[in-house]
């Protein structure tokens, strides 16, 4: 059944306020860990009106409140209408170019208009982090409003089994690196100073270790890239793992292409970070490597039962 261009609009109004609700609880929750709760609503509210702001007021906050639901409904509005006109359904990428361009321009907009500086009011990673959010849950809802029938957000990963099979060896690859670095640090007194220390170098180019800053935004920002890095690895290895079921002679092969990962591995840390690298110590990242490694390869192992069989058959090497 076809909606009205004003269904479609009631909807991305309501998806637009459930948006702007997903980037203040963001916020509220990054300045809460920073130990200044309403710190970034009443810093903008002070730059929208060119004020100085010494400590978050309710009338400030209330303010500013305002504007933000209000320009979150009409973002969200002209959003549905683009999709209504382009009669596309509504896709998680659609919502990351709505975090990451409507979202991007009318904040920086703002601050521009008013005069406020982009680096000094909030940090870009938080802004970013928390669009994308807002951006998928804009699309979550007019997905389900509209009630469509296409596969939204992990479910269009079923027709595509490598992608598939590859996020979910990816995550356990980067879980377990992850969980390997928190130990360090939790043991070194300094929890999550790793991500914050490779978000630092290898996004803002820190230089060395005085400038690191642990806060959730970087340590955000990096976990991306992280989950991103794995998914890729993920998506190698269960593409080599179904290449040995069809062809078990090319083992070797995939012992050699781990090799080269992990040699990739380190030389991004070593051209883009290497006072990190000194910082974490080579013991540290080889350990973290082999074990990551050794989880996404039983991973596999466990989830493809063709090549344990394969593997377990007698290998023919034709030279």
């Amino acid at each position: 059944m076809k909606r009205s261009s004003h269904a479609w609009l009631a909807d991305g109004v309501v998806g637009g306020v459930l948006a702007g609700l997903v980037v203040a609880v963001w916020f509220f929750v990054v300045d809460t860990i920073a130990g200044r709760p309403f710190h970034t609503p009443a810093a903008l509210a002070g730059v929208l009106t060119r004020q100085e702001v010494a400590a978050p007021t309710l009338r400030l906050v209330t303010a500013y409140t305002v504007v933000h639901f209000a320009v979150f409904a009409l973002l969200g509005a002209a959003m549905a209408g683009a999709i209504a006109s382009l009669r596309t359904p509504p896709r998680l990428l659609l919502g990351v170019l709505f975090g990451l361009v409507a979202q991007e321009i009318a904040f920086y907009a703002g601050l521009a208009l008013s005069g406020g500086s982009r680096v000094a009011v909030v940090p870009w990673p938080h802004i970013v982090a928390a669009n994308v959010l807002a951006g998928f849950a804009l699309m979550g809802y007019l997905h389900r409003a509209s009630q469509d029938q296409h596969p939204f957000g992990l479910a269009v990963l079923k027709g595509h089994p490598l992608l598939t099979q590859g996020l979910f060896t990816g995550l356990v690859g980067a879980g377990v690196v992850a969980l390997w670095f928190f130990m360090l640090d939790v043991a070194a007194g300094h929890p999550l100073r790793t991500p914050a220390a490779l978000g630092a170098a290898l996004l803002f180019g820190a230089s060395n270790a005085g400038t690191v800053e642990v806060n959730l935004g970087v340590v955000a920002a990096y976990t991306v890239v992280h989950l991103v890095a794995f998914f890729g690895a993920g998506v190698l290895f269960v593409a080599i793992a179904e290449q040995i079921e069809r062809t078990p002679s090319l083992i070797l092969l995939a012992a050699m292409a781990m090799i080269v990962l992990d040699a990739v591995v380190g030389t991004v840390l070593a051209l883009g970070a290497q006072w990190v690298l000194g910082t974490l110590g080579v013991w540290s990242v080889v350990v973290a490597n082999v074990l990551a490694v050794s989880a996404m390869g039983w991973y596999v192992w466990a989830t493809h039962p063709l090549l344990r069989r394969r593997l377990r058959e007698p290998v023919e090497m034709r030279v």
